[in-house]
Formats: C-alpha cells, sequence, structure tokens
C-alpha cells in the first residue's frame, strides 16, 4: 500500500476525532483536523497521480473516506444545528441513492470502474467549504456566506447524482453498437 493510500486511511482515521471534537465543543481543535482531513483528500490524489500509482483499492477508498468524512461531519453539525436538516438530508440521500445503485448493478452482473466526473469532484469541493463555512461562522463568527455554500453544494450534490444515475443506467441497459457504454460510475 502507497503512500497516497496511507493517507486515505489516515483521513479515515481521523474521522471519529474530528466528530468527538465538535460534539464536545472544541471547535478549533475540530477545524485543525477537518482542515488536515481535506489536505490529505488533495494530497493522496496528487501522489497517486503525480507518482503514476493509481491503485485500484486507491480507486475505492479515496472516495469512500470523502462519504464518510463528509457525512460525518454533516450529520454531526445537523445535530448541533450549524447547518440546516435538509442539506444533510441532500448529500446523505445522494450517497445512499449511488450505493443503492452501484449494488444493484454488481447484483445485475455488471462491473463498476470509479473514476470521478467533474461534477463529483465540484460536489465534495462545495460539501468541504460548506462545512468549514459553517463552523468558520458559527464557532469563530466569521462572515463566511455558508448559506451561499449550502446551496452551491445543494445544486452541484443533485447534479452529480444525477449525472451518476445516468451513468449506471447506462451500464445496465444495453448498448446500441452506435453508443459505447459508460465505463463509470461513482457513489
Amino acid at each position: 500500500m502507497g503512500l497516497a493510500n496511507w493517507l486515505t486511511v489516515v483521513r479515515i482515521v481521523l474521522i471519529p476525532a474530528f466528530v468527538t471534537l465538535l460534539v464536545y465543543r472544541r471547535a478549533t481543535a475540530a477545524l485543525v483536523v477537518f482542515l488536515l482531513a481535506s489536505l490529505t483528500d488533495l494530497l493522496d490524489g496528487y501522489i497517486a497521480r503525480s507518482r503514476g500509482r493509481l491503485t485500484r483499492l486507491g480507486a475505492f477508498l479515496d472516495p469512500m473516506a470523502d462519504k464518510l468524512l463528509l457525512t460525518a461531519s454533516f450529520v454531526t453539525l445537523t445535530y448541533l444545528k450549524v447547518v440546516p436538516f435538509w442539506i444533510a438530508a441532500v448529500v446523505i440521500s445522494r450517497d445512499v441513492v449511488l450505493l443503492l445503485g452501484a449494488a444493484l448493478i454488481h447484483v445485475a452482473g455488471g462491473t463498476i470502474y470509479p473514476t470521478p466526473t467533474w461534477l463529483g469532484k465540484a460536489s465534495t469541493f462545495f460539501q468541504m467549504v460548506t462545512v468549514l463555512a459553517a463552523m468558520l461562522a458559527v464557532y469563530f463568527k466569521l462572515p463566511t456566506a455558508p448559506k451561499l455554500f449550502v446551496w452551491l453544494t445543494a445544486i452541484f450534490t443533485t447534479a452529480s447524482g444525477i449525472q451518476y444515475l445516468y451513468q449506471g443506467t447506462r451500464l445496465l441497459n444495453p448498448s446500441s453498437p452506435r453508443e459505447p457504454r459508460a465505463p463509470t460510475l461513482v457513489p
């Protein structure tokens, strides 16, 4: 397991620390842990691509680590009334629907090779920025416009969910000879 995958594992290990610090109102420490976890997300992809070490394990672990971090963040921040419930429902619902779709494709005998799209990356980016902006606005009283980021997160999360569902339906339906099958789907 290379450095990129180890950074992804570090991100997963940081999740319980982040949630615990948030729940016990240790905002500064929680912010540092979240920023560190977000930094590992940037670094693992950069390292894997720059060293030519893209692996199937990394293709699975990286998006899973993102989903775990962001789901834990939105659930905890919703519980603490830092972000509205509806945005947590949008983020989590999209991921649940995509996981169910991936399971359906697997049961139907299909294979999924996770490759993120630009909409998926933008969705993850805005989700992370929303968590950061909400924490800065509520705990540090900084004017970060969290409502703007909540709406951008909702738009990009919904759009990427629709895009991945479209790709998934193309994997389930036989393609015509002129139309190639979509090779990817990332929950």
